[in-house]
């Protein structure tokens, strides 16, 4: 058995994964009560079983929290990606210290000897990491949908908060529609365009995968061909974990 954990900003995600199956998804506010919810869901849960545990982490204090909380309940030693030898999977051609874990976690679970890849990830921010065989080179942030949402509607009164849909038309007929409008022809527009640009740079061809939580809204409404994969990042910590001996 194996614990593995995404430390978003938003949105923790703990799994349980057994004969490389997750078995078990626990999802838990990254500010939220942690511990309680935890305790709640590993009740009946024997750690005489665990193997291994490992996290991907943007959030160091909660990495944190959740460390001293599995070195209470067991002896198995509790990793955070960044601390093993990821060179083993990827080519890691930025400043090692400057890039998430989770994105690293996403390049790990695709990385294959020529094969290229551009992961686009919705998350807090909308990110995208080209993988070149098992190159990393990079990637770009973008702001992300919720934030830059809530961010339009704290600043200007008299528009609400509002949730985004698929769009079949671009006018829109009130502030809602109008604001949806802008928002997902915008970022259709934003992902379409900076994938294009990605490849006129590389001079390569690249499959596109997908993930977060408007991969969904986005899987059919851009240009490009798009897979979507809602356990990258944990099927990535997965293949890492061969590193734990």
């Amino acid at each position: 058995m194996i614990i593995l954990g995404d430390i978003g900003n938003t949105e923790t995600k703990i799994c349980l994964v057994k004969n490389n199956k997750i078995i078990k998804k626990i999802l838990i506010p990254t500010n939220g009560k942690k511990i309680h919810i935890l305790n709640k869901h590993f009740k009946r849960f024997n750690f005489a079983k665990l193997k291994k545990i490992l996290f991907c982490s943007v959030v160091p204090s909660s990495y944190k929290e959740l460390k001293n909380y599995f070195k209470k309940k067991t002896s198995i030693k509790c990793f955070e990606l960044k601390e093993l030898n990821l060179r083993y999977f990827l080519k890691i051609g930025v400043n090692y210290k400057q890039v998430g874990s989770d994105r690293l976690a996403n390049a790990i679970c695709v990385s294959a000897k020529n094969k290229n890849f551009i992961i686009l990830d919705f998350g807090t921010a909308t990110t995208f990491d080209v993988l070149i065989g098992k190159d990393y080179k990079g990637g770009i942030i973008s702001p992300g949908i919720n934030i830059s949402l809530n961010t339009l509607s704290d600043k200007a009164s008299l528009i609400p908060k509002i949730n985004l849909k698929k769009m079949s038309k671009v006018i829109g007929k009130d502030t809602k529609s109008a604001v949806r409008s802008g928002f997902f022809w915008g970022y259709a527009g934003l992902i379409d365009n900076i994938i294009n640009l990605i490849k006129k740079e590389t001079k390569k061809p690249f499959k596109v995968v997908i993930t977060g939580g408007f991969s969904k809204l986005f899987k059919n409404s851009i240009k490009t061909k798009v897979k979507q994969d809602l356990d990258i990042t944990i099927n990535g910590l997965l293949k890492a974990s061969k590193l734990i001996k």
